[in-house]
């Protein structure tokens, strides 16, 4: 499997619907890679990674992310991978996500990109919020960047 270089979380992106014809000529066409993971936030992280085990695919252990505020458990698909996210400290953002959907639901998906800074540069100069200044360590040890969900 090829290394991931960096990723963008487009956050409750499932309003975002591209048509394949529309992304040939786009501006951000080169940038975008492959989907790396879709991440479901979850009120019980046991019982979500149970479901995925009993299905028979291959489910990490809970990891904690400190720094995100979450608790992440990957589970390997065999062309991409879901991420299930539990809050992790006071300040979580999963659990205020959690406080507004009970039962969890998609948070967000990640796009990997050629060049993280390059493809933070298009979104902004297209009036696309990123939720930080600067990228972050992800989950997967490269440098992420979250786009505004109402954007």
């Amino acid at each position: 499997m090829a290394s991931i270089r960096s990723v963008f979380a487009l956050k409750n992106s499932a309003k975002l619907a591209l048509s394949a014809r529309s992304m040939s000529s786009h501006p951000l066409a080169g940038l975008l890679g492959k989907l790396n993971h879709v991440a479901i936030a979850t009120p019980d992280l046991k019982k979500s990674s149970d479901f995925y085990k009993n299905l028979g695919a291959k489910v990490s252990e809970a990891v904690p992310q400190p720094e995100h505020g979450v608790y992440t458990v990957f589970v390997e698909l065999p062309n991409s991978k879901i991420e299930l996210l539990h809050p992790f400290g006071e300040k979580s953002p999963i659990q205020a996500f959690l406080n507004k959907n009970k039962d969890g639901g998609m948070h967000h998906i990640c796009i990997e990109v050629r060049d993280i800074q390059e493809a933070v540069s298009a979104v902004r100069s297209k009036g696309i919020r990123t939720l930080g200044e600067k990228t972050k360590i992800g989950a997967h040890g490269k440098h992420v960047m979250f786009l505004h969900p109402k954007d």
